[in-house]
């Protein structure tokens, strides 16, 4: 009897993050990450850009190796601990060779997932890219829907929610308008219709969710992350300075947070994000150490309406379902 209430226990105890949290076990380059919920397995999943970080070129301009990418998975019973689960089964015919920033969520029956394609592998980042949206009965197998059609032919980077009051609004990158991050609504999840910006500096990798009782927007600055707030989700307000700009101090973990994710659990939230690896010892004896990159993940702080994160700081996992 004792030993049955121990192991209750253990199970409902929170679990303590990894440094880092994910690794990506093909290519040493995950980033982008979205992550959600499995009802069906009780699992958490995480889809993923599969950089191609370990690929040899002879041009250090070449970016070939940020294209040509699928879309990983990962899986976890708590939250702290991960394992590869393969590449998302992304139909080709309505997508193309390279795949970036998955946005999955789940709204009504069914799964909804927005990549962002861009048709071919390239030596430079000169070349159209557009969202897709993609569905599926089970997170596994992924059914073509349509190519999502937001005004310009340089689109990345979705993040979507479900408004309050019925229909859906979603945030993107418009590269073609000085790199602002924009907002569309729909009252379907397939017709968009562009409202406006949320923010005019340059940036990428927006990340929209609600939490005690207002509307976020963090986004990838590249300078560290840039947050805001909003009452309505329409107006904004950006919190002075940068979020995890400075390097962190932990192995794998000594460079700027890039394009985050956020998990909301509750009060508690858990910023996940990627992080370059060239400030790793190794990155000193081989010059493209630094593109390889690795997720970690460290709970968001929020007081007097400001957000913090200290990354020194083991993240202990409370996720629940």
């Amino acid at each position: 009897m004792l030993l049955a209430a121990l192991a209750l226990l253990d199970q409902a105890a929170p679990a303590v993050a990894t440094v880092p949290l994910f690794r990506d076990p093909v290519h040493d380059g995950a980033a982008d990450p979205s992550t959600i919920h499995d009802p069906k397995t009780g699992e958490w999943v995480m889809f993923y850009t599969n950089r191609r970080a370990d690929l040899k070129l002879a041009d250090p301009k070449d970016v070939s190796w940020v294209h040509g990418t699928a879309i990983g998975v990962a899986r976890s019973k708590d939250g702290a601990h991960w394992r590869y689960s393969g590449t998302a089964a992304i139909p080709e015919s309505c997508t193309g060779a390279t795949l970036w920033a998955p946005e999955v969520q789940r709204f009504g029956n069914s799964w909804h997932m927005w990549v962002t394609v861009v048709p071919g592998v390239f030596a430079n980042w000169n070349a159209p890219r557009f969202l897709v949206h993609l569905t599926s009965p089970d997170l596994e197998r992924w059914n073509c829907g349509e190519r999502v059609e937001l005004g310009s032919d340089r689109i990345i980077d979705a993040s979507v929610l479900a408004l309050p009051q019925g229909g859906y609004r979603m945030w993107f990158n418009d590269e073609r308008m000085g790199k602002a991050i924009r907002w569309a609504d729909s009252p379907d999840l397939r017709s968009w219709t562009v409202r406006g910006t949320a923010v005019t500096t340059p940036g990428e990798g927006p990340k929209a969710f609600r939490w005690r009782g207002r509307w976020w927007l963090i986004s990838d600055a590249w300078k560290g992350l840039l947050v805001q707030h909003s009452s309505d989700g329409e107006h904004w307000t950006a919190q002075p300075g940068h979020l995890a700009g400075e390097p962190g101090t932990r192995p794998t973990d000594r460079a700027k947070a890039q394009h985050p994710d956020v998990i909301v659990a509750g009060d508690r939230a858990y910023l996940v994000y990627f992080v370059h690896q060239s400030g790793e010892p190794e990155a000193k004896a081989d010059p493209d150490w630094g593109r390889r990159s690795v997720l970690q993940v460290a709970e968001l702080e929020e007081k007097h309406g400001l957000v913090s994160v200290d990354r020194t700081r083991p993240a202990t996992m409370r996720l629940g379902k």
